[in-house]
């Protein structure tokens, strides 16, 4: 990984304080919570953390699969989407770290990642 770190927006099912464990390590993260964001549909969020230049973090792999999709049908571009199902705060800071470090901005631009 050479490029800029991907900033995040987690959505309000992602655990709150996983945004402030990621950002004691050094990375750019928002909660939904923090924005604030609450309530927004799918296609809000999305909207929102692409106009944030922000990859969306989220646990509903299958509706952001479908959402994913759609976007890329209608040749919108989005920083990206990383999916997963529910896991416990540790596990999830676990995986979103390792993932954040092969992973930049420009490599996720666009792609959906499954932790």
């Amino acid at each position: 990984m050479s490029g800029s770190r991907p900033r995040l927006f987690l959505d309000e099912d992602v655990h709150g304080a996983l945004s402030v464990s990621l950002r004691k390590r050094g990375h750019d993260a928002v909660h939904a919570g923090e924005a604030p964001r609450l309530g927004g549909s799918d296609e809000n969020q999305l909207v929102f953390a692409t106009g944030e230049e922000r990859c969306l973090v989220k646990f509903n792999v299958g509706d952001f699969v479908q959402l994913h999709n759609r976007w890329i049908l209608a040749s919108r571009e989005h920083a990206g989407i990383i999916v997963s199902k529910q896991m416990p705060v540790g596990a999830m800071l676990q995986r979103l770290l390792a993932l954040l470090q092969t992973e930049d901005a420009e490599s996720l631009r666009g792609q959906i990642r499954f932790l």
